[in-house]
């Protein structure tokens, strides 16, 4: 067996193999073109681990890797950088660091979802990306009518059909050029508006309702949307040992700083998956809006607790959390959620 890195940029790949005992077989900077670093690693020991770090292109490079009888190994790039310790930094450095911790098998790996979950994921995901467009200009609109003094239209939904009748007649009033503005950003939100219907309708059609979907679906806020998003996100939920790993890899708990007897809760780590935190967000944010009509929940009460003491923010935080906790326990059990109990702090089937 071989140890093989790969430092991958944009354009090229500095690739880099060592034997068990550490020494340089070869080193050579690839060319990304299709095919290329398929045949460099035909070349290599059969069933050889390659490390890649998780970079933007990675996808195409873990399938080159696959095809060529090799094992990849994604690497948590952050961790990986503090463990080699290296001063300076050059492709070679990297790349021979990398085989180094493989060596001594401490190399830092995240998890390589399947080719077919990797290609399932585009679908939420742009989804996701076009609902957040058409907020920006949902909310460029209402600044502009706030700016003119035109805002206090009286309806639950400004973007609802009565809503943009009255919208409409309230862009007459705007000057010109404004006017002429506001119009075309209406315009690219109801294009909008059609795209993600037609993500939504891919989706329904996509997903079948297996028993994981089925059992996401049972969370509370939770539609089938983001039971796709959770379900892909999530994926093998052995690979965490605890809920409070899931959780924490989904951005809903915050960082710990305890010195000297304080302790104090900062906000979640940037390297967080942050569309399984935008689906537990967002499931949180339905069960804030819809509270009224489910007051004997859990999760009602958890954000009316919370909400009156720290504000809706923490409160919104703390009802994601718990359903990142529960969701564990679902997958791990395979079972619908349960209300908890009285004296308990997770949701699962014990």
């Amino acid at each position: 067996m071989e140890y093989i890195a790969f430092d991958a940029h944009k354009r090229y790949t500095l690739a880099s193999v060592a034997r068990p005992d550490g020494g340089l077989v070869r080193e050579q900077r690839i060319p990304h073109e299709r095919g290329a670093l398929q045949q460099f690693l035909e070349r290599c020991e059969h069933g050889s681990p390659v490390a890649v770090e998780t970079i933007g292109n990675w996808y195409w490079i873990v399938a080159e890797i696959e095809a060529a009888g090799c094992v990849p190994k994604l690497v948590h790039a952050r961790k990986a950088k503090l463990m080699m310790g290296e001063l300076n930094k050059t492709d070679k450095l990297d790349a021979r660091g990398l085989n180094r911790l493989q060596r001594a098998g401490t190399l830092p790996t995240v998890w390589i979802p399947p080719g077919e979950f990797r290609d399932q994921r585009d679908l939420p995901r742009t989804r996701m990306v076009l609902v957040r467009q058409r907020t920006q200009l949902k909310n460029r609109i209402h600044a502009t009518l706030a700016k003119y003094a035109l805002h206090d239209i009286e309806v639950s939904d400004l973007f609802g059909v009565r809503g943009r009748t009255l919208l409409r007649q309230r862009l007459d009033g705007l000057p010109p050029h404004t006017a002429y503005a506001s119009r075309q950003l209406l315009e690219q939100v109801e294009a909008l508006d059609g795209q993600v219907r037609g993500f939504e309708q891919r989706i329904q059609t996509t997903f079948k309702p297996t028993p994981v979907i089925q059992q996401l679906l049972t969370l509370p806020g939770v539609g089938l949307t983001l039971a796709v998003v959770i379900a892909l996100e999530v994926g093998d939920v052995t690979r965490f040992a605890t809920a409070e790993k899931l959780a924490g890899y989904a951005g809903t708990t915050p960082r710990v700083h305890a010195s000297g007897g304080k302790t104090r809760c900062g906000p979640s780590r940037p390297d967080v998956n942050r569309y399984l935190k935008w689906a537990f967000v967002e499931a949180a944010n339905a069960i804030c809006l819809t509270r009224r009509h489910t007051p004997h929940r859990h999760v009602s009460r958890l954000y009316e607790r919370l909400g009156r003491r720290k504000g809706h923010a923490k409160a919104i935080g703390a009802v994601a959390r718990h359903l990142a906790e529960a969701t564990y326990w679902i997958l791990s059990k395979g079972e619908g959620y349960r209300e908890p109990k009285a004296s308990g702090r997770f949701v699962h089937g014990g």
